[in-house]
């Protein structure tokens, strides 16, 4: 279950960080950084996948250089704000479209683009601003999407499992465009249960005015890991009829899983384009079944 790492990805998770502490400090303290780095990839379980190294990395950066566990705290409050300076002129969008259900998922993917930890240094509001524009015009797989609109036509609950900072006010849009299509479905949005990079917490959901019920993951670990479920996560995954999955995290820990999901994402590393065949910032929509081919 989940999409292990394998050596493509410890080097692409070397490089990033090491990259990132050489700007921190001597190359002395790069090196005893590294070290420790290398020492956290020999102790790692075979089977984890590279979230499971997101909240060691951090605490390993905190200490060798004091940076901040909530390091993208500034860049969740502006994503956060750009997208609910934006909520009325995106829900219009959506609202009018031919078919809202899906413009409001078109404009949900097109958020995962707020990933200030993947797309380290390429994120910027003002291409993203571009991007709102030709939202309507992504594609993507018509079947899992007439699959998914079945699923929630039959099906009477919903869980959300979010993504970003930012990103979860198009989700709030999304979800709400669901909620007018299919009135009798409920909807629970899970966040994370701690700071987990630049993720989406309670505090964010708050922050974008999610108007369902919000629950967290019970850990500070991007995705869904599920033997680290909290009791109310892990009932919600358990009797939710669908489950809807933003972003690569949580395709990487529950691929496999064997429960109703749909992952929808950009595609951000080269482990995701070679593994779906399809080149970076990709919007993809995915059944839990294909994942695993």
């Amino acid at each position: 279950m989940s999409i292990s790492v394998n050596s493509e990805c410890l080097l692409c998770h070397l490089k990033r960080n090491t990259e990132l502490a050489r700007t921190l400090g001597t190359e002395e303290q790069t090196m005893d950084f590294v070290r420790d780095l290398l020492r956290m990839y020999l102790e790692a379980p075979r089977d984890v996948s590279s979230p499971w190294f997101g909240p060691r990395t951090a605490q390993l950066l905190h200490e060798h250089y004091g940076l901040d566990l909530d390091r993208f705290r500034q860049e969740k409050i502006d994503s956060n704000a750009f997208v609910m300076a934006r909520l009325d002129l995106i829900r219009e969008k959506v609202y009018s479209a031919p078919d809202p259900v899906l413009a409001g998922l078109q404009f949900a993917i097109l958020g995962n683009y707020l990933d200030f930890a993947a797309l380290q240094g390429q994120v910027s509001f003002d291409k993203l601003e571009q991007m709102l524009d030709g939202a309507l015009e992504m594609e993507l797989d018509r079947q899992v999407y007439a699959d998914f609109c079945r699923d929630l036509e039959k099906g009477k609950t919903l869980l959300y499992l979010t993504d970003n900072a930012g990103e979860i006010g198009f989700d709030r849009v999304f979800a709400e465009t669901l909620a007018r299509r299919w009135p009798e479905l409920s909807i629970t949005f899970c966040v994370r249960g701690g700071i987990a990079q630049n993720d989406a917490t309670r505090e964010d959901a708050e922050a974008v005015g999610i108007p369902f019920r919000v629950i967290d993951n019970g850990n500070s670990i991007a995705g869904t890991q599920l033997n680290l479920l909290g009791s109310e996560a892990r009932h919600a995954l358990e009797t939710s009829d669908v489950i809807f999955a933003k972003g690569m995290a949580n395709t990487e820990t529950m691929s496999g899983c064997g429960f109703n999901v749909y992952y929808a994402f950009l595609v951000k590393c080269q482990r995701f384009v070679t593994r779906f065949g399809r080149p970076m910032l990709t919007p993809m929509l995915v059944k839990e079944r294909q994942s695993r081919d």
